[in-house]
């Protein structure tokens, strides 16, 4: 067996990114990995019922043998059989926890391995401090296909924090081979669509938030298509905003969730000064996908892209991957254009 690699969970982010990255790479290259001082950094230590999920799930793909499985854990390890197995899965997370941040611990460990995947997660679809489900369909998962993958994400049931109930469908064949990327000019800016999505909450609250971000967005975008999403759901309440921006480089999306007590305006205004930094810096990667792509590329051995400055969920990922895969990662960041250039290129 490889020599165990151990991760300090409190370096970097200090969150479940740590976690899931390295369970993920885990997978992908056979290695064992034991990650101590589990999500050191935040308000409650130790694994959620979505990081115990990933665990679990990272574990039946590769046949592993796990320590610490259990709710609350701050030392986690993953020993993988060397047999990963392509098939048909069921993950539930039981709570509202993120089901997509479920998938970013399977798929990307499941890519460095050819075959077919049918996948099933049940949990939260769409909750604060995670990728939300039209991130996941519209972002992520084009990326994942850029690279020469077979991959369909449905969402047949969203599910709210905190009720959550939600469920995501993933069809998934990987090539023998992946494809590298690069991506540095936006191109134009084709259209905007922007989407207020409530459950058990009134028509009105979505219409102030979308009314909201056309003010505070007028004049910055081409015509944008602004739709309300009534879900007939009794699980909720629940309420995302998201504005899609498509351009030639792919699409962004940026979101923000609801909550008692916050206006609708405040909503609003919070995917706008995201957006609106965006489109500043010219840059066609946005915070959220770089952590996300940089991963995607260095399975792939190599790749590019330019994006907004580094967030700590990026540099952390910049810092944690070479750990596992051959890889060299290096970042060149323009402050004063709030950009950055990351490079993936074999060691060596």
């Amino acid at each position: 067996m490889s020599e165990l690699i151990e991760i300090d969970g409190a370096e970097g982010e200090g969150g479940g990114q740590v976690v899931r990255t390295s369970l993920a790479l885990s997978v992908a290259t056979g290695r064992p990995v034991r990650v101590r001082n589990v999500r050191a950094r935040r308000g409650r230590p130790g694994l959620l019922r979505q990081h115990l999920t990933a665990l679990e799930a990272a574990a039946e793909v590769s046949g592993a043998r796990v320590e610490g499985a259990s709710l609350g854990s701050r030392c986690v390890a993953l020993y993988p059989s060397g047999r990963v197995a392509h098939g048909s899965y069921r993950f539930s997370v039981g709570t509202a926890g993120s089901a997509p941040l479920v998938l970013h611990t399977v798929v990307p460990g499941l890519l460095a391995h050819p075959g077919e995947s049918q996948i099933v997660v049940e949990g939260g679809t769409d909750n604060p401090a995670a990728p939300p489900s039209r991130f996941l369909t519209e972002v992520w998962a084009p990326r994942v296909r850029q690279l020469g993958v077979q991959l369909d994400v449905e969402v047949p049931r969203r599910g709210f924090f905190p009720a959550g109930g939600g469920r995501l469908e993933v069809s998934l064949r990987v090539p023998e081979r992946l494809e590298a990327f690069e991506i540095h000019a936006r191109g134009a800016l084709r259209e905007a669509r922007a989407i207020a999505t409530l459950s058990r909450l009134p028509a009105r609250v979505g219409e102030r938030e979308l009314d909201e971000l056309a003010r505070a967005l007028d004049g910055a975008l081409p015509p944008t298509v602004a739709r309300l999403e009534e879900i007939p759901d009794p699980r909720g309440p629940g309420n995302v905003l998201s504005l899609a921006l498509h351009a030639d480089s792919g699409v962004e999306v940026f979101s923000a969730f609801g909550a008692k007590g916050k206006p609708a305006e405040a909503v609003a205004r919070e995917v706008a000064a995201e957006a609106t930094r965006w489109l500043a810096s010219g840059a066609p990667v946005g915070e959220h996908q770089a952590d996300q792509l940089v991963l995607l590329l260095a399975l792939a051995g190599g790749g590019s892209f330019t994006t907004v400055r580094p967030s700590l969920h990026t540099r952390t990922q910049l810092a944690l991957i070479p750990r596992f895969l051959d890889v060299e990662l290096t970042l060149d960041e323009d402050p004063v254009e709030d950009r950055a250039r990351v490079t993936v290129r074999p060691r060596g």
